[in-house]
C-alpha cells in the first residue's frame, strides 16, 4: 500500500505526517530513527485531505485551542502494541500516566517493560500522546522525539489545561 506524506513546521521541530487513503498512520520527528517505524512506499502529497486535516488540528493543539484530536487513525503493530496505543488515547490532556499505570489499565501490571517498549514504537506521536507517559517517580523518560520535545509538549499542555 502506498502512503502519502508531507512536512509540517511545529514548536517541536519539523514533523513528517504520513497517511493512507483513510487515516493517519504516522507522525515522525525530524531526528527520527528510520528503524523505529517501518512504512511502505511514501509519496509526497501536500494536498492529501487527511494530512491537511492533521496539520490544522496540530496547529490548533500547539496554540492551546485543541485538547482532543478527531483524526481517523490506523495503527500498524502487534495486538499488544495496539492495546498500548489505544490506552494512550485515554490519557486526558494535561495529565500523565506511568508505564505501570498503563500496564495496570491493560490488566497486566507486570507488563511494565513491554508497555515501555510499545510506547517507544508508537507511530502516531502527539495525537496518540506517548509524551504523557512518564517514569514511576515522575521522571521524563524514553521519548522518540527527544526528552526536550517531551518537556515542551507537557509544558504546553500544563499551560493550557484549564
Amino acid at each position: 500500500m502506498q502512503l502519502s506524506y508531507c512536512y509540517m513546521a511545529s514548536p517541536v521541530g519539523q514533523l513528517k505526517l504520513v497517511a493512507n487513503e483513510q487515516a493517519l498512520v504516522a507522525i515522525l520527528w525530524d531526528n527520527e530513527n528510520p528503524k523505529r517505524v517501518r512504512l511502505a512506499e511514501l509519496i509526497e502529497d501536500v494536498s492529501h485531505p487527511i494530512l491537511l486535516n492533521t496539520q490544522q488540528q496540530l496547529i490548533e493543539y500547539f496554540s492551546g485551542q485543541r485538547k482532543v484530536f478527531d483524526i481517523p487513525l490506523d495503527f500498524e503493530g502487534t495486538d499488544f502494541q495496539k492495546q498500548v496505543w489505544s490506552a494512550l488515547l485515554t490519557i486526558p490532556y494535561g495529565e500523565t500516566r506511568s508505564y505501570k499505570q498503563i500496564a495496570q489499565q491493560l490488566g497486566n501490571e507486570k507488563a511494565v517493560r513491554a508497555v515501555g517498549a510499545a510506547n517507544g514504537k508508537n507511530p502516531i506521536s502527539i495525537v496518540a500522546p506517548c509524551h504523557r507517559v512518564i517514569g514511576a517517580g515522575g521522571a521524563l523518560v524514553g521519548f522518540a522525539g527527544g526528552l526536550d520535545k517531551k518537556e515542551i509538549l507537557l509544558r504546553l499542555e500544563f499551560k493550557h489545561r484549564i
